[in-house]
């Protein structure tokens, strides 16, 4: 399958139009003839992400998080992005990101069925006519009204997280939540419009958190990666279902830190 046909089936999944303005999505490396036999998936294109994607034969990497966001002045050895960009060229390996516009028109959906909000709607709106809303997160009922305690541990297992930051009384009753996967701190006050008991998001500042509580909303912070490794198994399944004659391979989900507990490093 050509790279071209794969970016078209990537593209009717979520436009590059959905992207925000900022953002820099679509084909950033590689020829739009270029044959296409295997994709490697991933959420950010590491030295690691290369390398395996090259130990597997993939001709392609799809990503969430672009490699590229601001202007390259020139691709260098000098320089951990010119050296990547370097690589995948000498690699031939194309390599497609989907950001934003993956935010607006998948991410958000697929956390909130994770999720199982009922009765799921837009949390920060970005594109509206006559027939639909679209934009950042959604919000949504609970399966039950549960404690923030009971809420954090639900989250915990539902995005298989060994451990989440939690911001107000373990003890409030929660019925209400809006998630918005990876950095959701700027949506805050759309958390707080809609009416949400709780917040789960990633990235949330020590002042963020005690003043979202001061407003009457409960923060669960999962992680950056915590939720957006959805993306992975996202892709995988729409990649096999979409395009199945293309060889399908994925990076291994792992947090890229570790959480360091009194006793847990013996050195």
């Amino acid at each position: 399958m050509r790279c071209s046909e794969i970016v078209t089936r990537l593209e009717l999944l979520s436009p590059p139009s959905f992207a925000e303005k900022w953002d820099n999505v679509g084909l950033l490396v590689g020829r739009l003839d270029q044959e296409i036999a295997s994709v490697y998936i991933a959420l950010d294109v590491t030295d690691k992400v290369i390398e395996e994607a090259i130990a597997n034969g993939a001709d392609m990497i799809i990503t969430h998080h672009p490699l590229i966001f601001d202007g390259l002045k020139s691709i260098t050895e000098e320089d951990f992005i010119g050296r990547r960009v370097r690589k995948l060229i000498g690699e031939d390996i194309c390599y497609y990101a989907m950001h934003t516009n993956f935010d607006v028109l998948g991410m958000a959906d697929a956390a909130a069925e994770e999720l199982e909000l009922s009765n799921s709607q837009v949390l920060h709106t970005t594109f509206e006519d006559d027939i639909s809303k679209e934009g950042f997160g959604r919000y949504g009922k609970l399966t039950r009204t549960m404690s923030l305690g009971e809420c954090a541990e639900f989250v915990k297992r539902k995005f298989s997280l060994a451990n989440v930051a939690v911001y107000g009384d373990l003890r409030t009753q929660v019925n209400i939540a809006a998630v918005c996967p990876g950095s959701g701190k700027d949506f805050m006050p759309d958390a707080i419009k809609v009416g949400a008991d709780v917040y789960i998001t990633g990235d949330i500042s020590h002042h963020a958190g005690i003043d979202a509580v001061a407003q009457g909303l409960m923060v669960i912070d999962a992680g950056h990666y915590g939720v957006e490794k959805i993306f992975i198994p996202y892709m995988k399944d729409f990649m096999k279902k979409q395009m199945p004659g293309v060889k399908v391979f994925t990076e291994e989900i792992k947090n890229p830190f570790v959480v360091i507990r009194e006793g847990s490093i013996k050195l």
